[in-house]
């Protein structure tokens, strides 16, 4: 069980091989055991999938802005299945967090179901699991504190 409290800041990025499954639209959009998980203090850990392992043709540039991390850079978002900014990815990624650029990383309220292992994850931009604990920033269906 890993504590979302012990996780650092700034974030860490760390290879995962759990198989993380991402499904639209009764079909699997994205499929990898070669994902990246960023683990921030506080966060759920978000699961950044290689775009080799994710249908980018059923992806499309949103009209969402682009945002600012302070620690990751320029957030760019994408639109799948009628969804509004299913999708986000760090293009170019600010130093430290080169190894995100070409992933995509998905909230989980707007795809039909996304699992680690098999498991469902529920939150906004992380995803919780029986394998990780809070209290979380931002409670399920919330967008901050």
């Amino acid at each position: 069980m890993e504590s979302v409290w012990e996780y650092p800041r700034p974030p860490r990025v760390e290879p995962s091989a759990a198989r993380v499954v991402v499904e639209l639209d009764g079909e699997v959009l994205a499929d990898t055991r070669r994902s990246l998980r960023v683990l921030e203090t506080s966060h759920p850990p978000v699961y950044y999938i290689p775009a080799a392992d994710v249908r980018t043709e059923r992806l499309r540039a949103s009209a969402r802005r682009v945002t600012w991390c302070e620690y990751k850079g320029a957030a760019r978002y994408y639109d799948a299945g009628g969804r509004t900014a299913a999708a986000w990815s760090y293009p170019s990624p600010s130093p430290g967090y080169e190894a995100i650029a070409g992933h995509f990383a998905f909230y989980l309220g707007r795809v039909d179901r996304a699992t680690v292992d098999g498991e469902p994850g529920d939150f906004y931009g992380g995803w919780i699991t029986s394998a990780v604990t809070g209290p979380f920033k931002g409670g399920p269906g919330t967008r901050g504190w």
